[in-house]
């Protein structure tokens, strides 16, 4: 259940990744440079390992929080069902408009993942 203290945690562990991220990008290892095996190399990783990082935050961050959104709007949607049974077809509408809102999300950055891996 996500109540005050669960979402402190989540917001601080959200702010040492990217802390963490920060000091990786100070480092010169996402560098974008002519010699960015040599920069990855010298900071002991490979630049597919790199790539392999930086795809799985950008896809694992936002899947998390649209799947944890999904679960929270299902249920909500549901009580709201539960609460008027008369307004059903337009909560089911508004609810099914919404997941694929939030999907459309999660596809975006799953293109953004694609470029990664296969552009950069």
């Amino acid at each position: 259940m996500l109540n005050l203290k669960n979402l402190k945690r989540i917001a601080i562990m959200l702010g040492v990744m990217i802390l963490a991220l920060g000091a990786f990008a100070s480092m010169g290892v996402f560098a974008a440079t002519e010699n960015a095996e040599a920069a990855a190399a010298s900071a002991g990783m490979s630049v597919l390992g790199i790539k392999a990082l930086a795809a799985a935050i950008a896809i694992g961050i936002p899947a998390a929080g649209g799947a944890i959104a999904m679960g929270i709007f299902g249920g909500k949607a549901v009580e709201g069902i539960s609460r008027q049974p008369e307004a059903d077809g337009k909560i089911r509408t508004s609810f099914m408009l919404g997941l694929v809102f939030i999907e459309t999300a999660i596809i975006y950055a799953l293109l953004v993942v694609i470029l990664i891996i296969f552009v950069l």
